[in-house]
């Protein structure tokens, strides 16, 4: 499977990069009650940095960026699991399909991780050309408007009432 279809299934939830349990069990072939189940066996290698609970309003708002059907639903709120999370279920999903969608997950998190740096880097370096540019542009409206003051002096000096013989 590429990365790419796995990249549009990672979420950002609470400032973290997430997969929720549904779409890690299309993944890994085996139902998400099977796939909640394992972990719920295996609590403790799930520290609250590697897997929380999504609460209501959190899915709400992720129902409406995904377009889930309105019937059908789920009955418990999903679980999200961050990249260390999707690491630790190849531990206890211990099939060979696992094995391999687990390292093309963790591609995927790399992928977008390395994505997400060059964005920045890339944003830094038109900040650093705008500040340098903003002095330039800012030099240049200052000579203009001087040029255009002293096009203003001598005009008002040409219209100026003049006083004297008049021949």
């Amino acid at each position: 499977m590429e990365t790419t279809i796995i990249q549009q299934k990672i979420y950002e939830i609470r400032g973290e990069r997430v997969m929720l349990d549904f779409d890690l069990a299309i993944l890994y072939a085996v139902e998400t009650k099977v796939l909640n189940q394992a972990v719920k066996r295996n609590l403790a290698r799930f520290p609250a940095d590697f897997m929380f609970q999504l609460t209501q309003t959190e899915y709400n708002n992720l129902k409406s960026q995904i377009v889930t059907s309105s019937w059908g639903g789920v009955r418990k709120l999903p679980y999200a699991f961050t990249e260390h999370g999707v690491t630790m279920l190849a531990g206890i999903l211990r099939s060979e399909k696992a094995i391999v969608m687990n390292i093309t997950i963790v591609r995927a998190f790399i992928a977008l991780r390395q994505m997400a740096m060059q964005y920045k880097e890339l944003a830094e370096k038109l900040a650093q050309l705008e500040n340098s540019n903003h002095q330039q542009f800012k030099e240049i409206y200052q000579a203009l408007n001087y040029l255009i003051e002293q096009k203003q002096q001598e005009e008002n000096f040409q219209k100026r009432q003049r006083i004297g013989f008049i021949k």
